[in-house]
Order: C-alpha cells, then sequence, then structure tokens
C-alpha cells in the first residue's frame, strides 16, 4: 500500500474480522429508532483529511450509529462532536460539527483515523481484531507521519497509544497517560488523550 488511496481501496473491501463483519451488518439492517429512516454504510472507514497535514489523530474505532453509519471517522455521534468542535477552534477544521460525508467538513492541516477500521460490538475490538487491522494503520503511519508532513501523532485513548507506540517501535515502551507527550527520535512527536467517548466527557 503506496498510497493513502491504496490504504482506503483495501480498508473499505476488508473482511477479515467475522465477528466484526458479522456486528456492523447486524447493526446496519436493524438499526435504532433514531436512525431507522437513515442509509448505513455498514462497512470499514477509512481515514479522512489533509494527507499531508502536520497532525495525525488516532482513535479507536468506528462508533456503530456514528462512523458504521455515515461512512466518515467520528462522524454522526457525540464523539465526533467533541473532537470537531476542538478542531475547528484550533484551526484544523471548517466547520465545529461531523453529520454526514457531504455536510461540508475539510479539515485543514490535519489527518484523522483509527486502530480499528469496522465497529466492534461494545466498543471493544479484541487483540486479533486489532492486529488484522495494524497493516492499514501501520500504512498510513508511514505515509502521514514518517515520510511525510505530520509533525505530531494525537493519540485518542490508551488502545490507540499503544498501538502507534508498536507501529513506530518506540522504546522503551512508554505507558500511556492524558497529556503525555514522547518525542520519537527521527519521527513525529506522539501526544496521549483520553478518548472523547461520552464514558468520558459526561464524567
Amino acid at each position: 500500500m503506496d498510497s493513502l488511496a491504496a490504504v482506503t481501496a483495501e480498508v473499505v473491501r476488508c473482511r477479515r474480522c467475522p465477528r466484526l463483519v458479522a456486528w456492523r451488518e447486524q447493526v446496519s439492517h436493524e438499526r435504532r429508532p433514531a436512525n431507522a429512516g437513515d442509509e448505513y454504510w455498514g462497512r470499514p472507514v477509512p481515514g479522512f483529511g489533509d494527507p499531508t497535514g502536520a497532525i495525525m489523530v488516532v482513535g479507536l474505532a468506528p462508533a456503530a450509529h456514528g462512523a458504521n453509519r455515515t461512512g466518515r471517522t467520528f462522524t454522526g455521534d457525540r464523539s465526533g462532536d467533541w473532537l470537531f468542535a476542538a478542531m475547528h477552534g484550533a484551526g484544523l477544521a471548517s466547520q465545529p460539527t461531523s453529520t454526514s460525508v457531504d455536510d461540508g467538513l475539510r479539515l485543514r492541516d490535519a489527518y484523522v483515523t483509527s486502530v480499528v477500521r469496522c465497529a466492534p460490538p461494545g466498543n471493544r475490538p479484541d487483540v486479533a481484531e486489532r492486529a488484522a487491522c495494524a497493516p492499514y494503520l501501520h500504512a498510513e503511519l508511514q505515509l502521514v507521519a514518517v515520510t511525510g508532513g505530520a509533525r505530531v501523532v494525537v493519540c485518542l485513548g490508551a488502545m490507540a497509544f499503544e498501538a502507534v507506540v508498536r507501529h513506530l517501535d518506540v522504546r522503551p515502551r512508554p505507558r500511556f497517560g492524558h497529556g503525555m507527550e514522547v518525542d520519537v527520535p527521527g519521527g513525529p512527536l506522539l501526544i496521549g488523550s483520553y478518548h472523547p467517548s461520552q464514558q468520558n466527557t459526561f464524567t
């Protein structure tokens, strides 16, 4: 995968994980009352944003009725409301809301992706599922943060932080902490942050 277009093409047709494929498709068919009339994407969700940006943001996985519904990462759920409002305030997003793929949102100098590309049951992908998705994140990190222009990688949550640390082969392996910074020799600055999920932002 030598380009982000190639990564995206691989991601959207992936069916490596039977549990995740079954769950994302079940959610898409059953839906919830609030989204009963919506057309669901129901496939793996690729990264989104400016591939030459100075900042890369890595989350955990699509939300069942967020990105799994809309087809764009952090779009259509409360986590995205927090993330893109903050990015808009920092001048990285053209608007503070992210509701659908055709809502006009554009990212400036930033690229957003996730460790796992399918919505997992209970928002908890297992070890094998994270490993199956690892080549996609590795390719994006290489294209955006190693050979690309990203100087900072913001990791939303411990799983995202651990995945990025592993892909960049940071030694010794740092432990995740909110607000911690790790300067990777010859690479980007890693910043750990709590994930903007409702569980975190409502407590």
